[in-house]
């Protein structure tokens, strides 16, 4: 198995949760499949969806709720293989 770094694309705010009063997309432990909505950056009152590329179990995020992140920061790990 291998760590696969889940990196934001672009700078912004990162949301775990489609909206506040809505649970988070994906929680660490959870089995994710290629296209699995992770997270939003908000850029400009624009929200694009960040998607797991691999299959395989998120272990962490290492961007916090809410976090404002710049462009290759590290978001989540995901394990795969």
């Amino acid at each position: 198995m291998s760590q696969q770094d889940i990196q934001a694309p672009f700078p912004g705010v990162f949301y775990r949760r489609p909206a506040p009063d809505q649970p988070a997309f994906v929680e660490p432990g959870q089995a994710v499949e290629p296209g699995t909505v992770i997270g939003l950056i908000e850029v400009m009152k624009q929200y694009f969806e960040l998607k797991a590329e691999a299959a395989g179990t998120l272990t962490a995020f290492r961007a916090g709720d809410e976090t404002v992140v710049e462009a290759g920061d590290t978001i989540a790990a995901l394990e795969v293989g």
